[in-house]
């Protein structure tokens, strides 16, 4: 069965389906020996030899973790000024998986790992509308004014943030609990929203990605998504569903 060249190549975990794409208007691919340049060129790839740069590309089993993030992890697979990475975390026999956005070092809870890559990158894009929902901890009375002012979007160095959902779940004089509801994920967005408008963090918990609920996996604790869950998040990101799943 064919499919588009792109298409394939995100499937098989080179790369997301617009840097495929790209890769293709440069002439870097190849098809049974031929260098291809339209974007729309369709493969079988039971059949076809495709290379990138000169080396085949065989298709690999799809794999997708969710993983509960402690704190103080990094949310990388290396880094030379930390030891403490989600490599040392995960086992080796997941193979190559990434991590879909990031959580930062001191935040902890959901985070969902795969190598699929169309399916990471809409699940990260605002555009594709999958929610994020965060629990926080907030210093001090936490003010209903602000709640809109938050929804509406505050202004950070790269622009203005896309409206969210802010909910008051308990009111302290010394700590506040809210729920936040976000379809994007700029660098530390939360905290940095928060801090414009006088608030400091003091815990920041991601409970659900879409439709997949962190629920009772244990902190530092990994498990495959059942093919259910994966279906019902390919639905949520608007992508087919007709995928090779790894579970053991």
């Amino acid at each position: 069965m064919k499919e588009r060249l792109a298409k394939y190549l995100a499937h098989a975990g080179v790369a997301s389906r617009r840097k495929a794409e790209t890769w293709i208007r440069l002439g870097s691919i190849s098809v049974n020996g031929k260098i291809v340049t339209e974007v729309a060129t369709l493969v079988d790839p039971q059949e076809d030899r495709i290379e990138v740069e000169g080396k085949r590309v065989r298709p690999e089993h799809v794999t997708y973790v969710a993983f509960n993030k402690p704190k103080g992890v990094m949310c990388t697979l290396e880094d030379p000024h930390s030891h403490n990475t989600l490599t040392e975390w995960l086992p080796q026999k997941l193979g190559r998986i990434y991590p879909v956005g990031r959580l930062d070092k001191n935040s902890t809870g959901l985070l969902l790992l795969t190598n699929d890559g169309e399916l990471a990158n809409r699940l990260i894009h605002p555009r594709y509308k999958v929610d994020k929902i965060y629990l926080v901890d907030v210093s001090g009375a936490f003010r209903s004014d602000d709640v809109k002012r938050l929804e509406r979007g505050i202004v950070l160095e790269e622009g203005k943030t896309h409206p969210c959902k802010v909910e008051i779940l308990n009111l302290g004089n010394k700590i506040s609990k809210l729920r936040f509801t976000l379809q994007e994920g700029k660098k530390r967005q939360i905290r940095r929203m928060l801090e414009v408008i006088g608030y400091e963090v003091k815990m920041l918990h991601r409970v659900s990605i879409g439709p997949i609920q962190l629920g009772p996996l244990k902190e530092g604790k990994w498990r495959f998504l059942s093919p259910v869950e994966v279906s019902r998040l390919k639905t949520a990101a608007g992508l087919g569903v007709q995928v090779i799943i790894r579970e053991k």
